[in-house]
């Protein structure tokens, strides 16, 4: 099990890994040896998440995302099977606890009103220049 939030516990079998050839530090192991792990996630089928947590998780998951709605995380920063797949859940952990937090909502604002006295302002002062360049013509 593991544990995102105190609501949400994503059950280890909706994870499916599968270990690939990592580019990066390693010298002759690197030819070797499968050490980057690829981390499957159904986001799209999930029973654990809650719908909003599936819509925001499918956003941020962004190039991540297959069309299917399968997020794939390739973690590959270590030179061990084991410690890129505790990196990769650790790096889904963070992904769906940013996406458990909803977007805070955003609050309608007025420029004060000073700021707007301000502008008139100056484009009378700019409009009062511009009608001094101008030429009089006497007839």
């Amino acid at each position: 099990m593991l544990h995102i939030t105190r609501t949400i516990v994503i059950n280890e079998n909706e994870i499916t890994f599968s270990f690939i050839r990592s580019s990066g530090p390693g010298g002759q192991n690197v030819n070797k040896v499968a050490t980057a792990a690829q981390l499957r996630f159904d986001v799209k089928n999930s029973p654990s998440l809650p719908e909003a947590v599936k819509k925001r998780l499918t956003r941020l998951g962004g190039s991540r995302m297959t069309d299917d709605g399968i997020l794939a995380i390739t973690a590959q920063r270590f030179r061990t099977q084991d410690r890129n797949r505790v990196d990769g859940l650790e790096r889904l952990t963070t992904l769906v606890r940013k996406a458990a937090t909803p977007p805070k909502p955003r609050r309608k604002t007025r420029p004060p009103k000073k700021s707007i006295e301000n502008r008139i302002q100056n484009k009378k002062y700019r409009s009062k220049i511009k009608k001094l360049r101008q030429t009089h013509s006497d007839d």
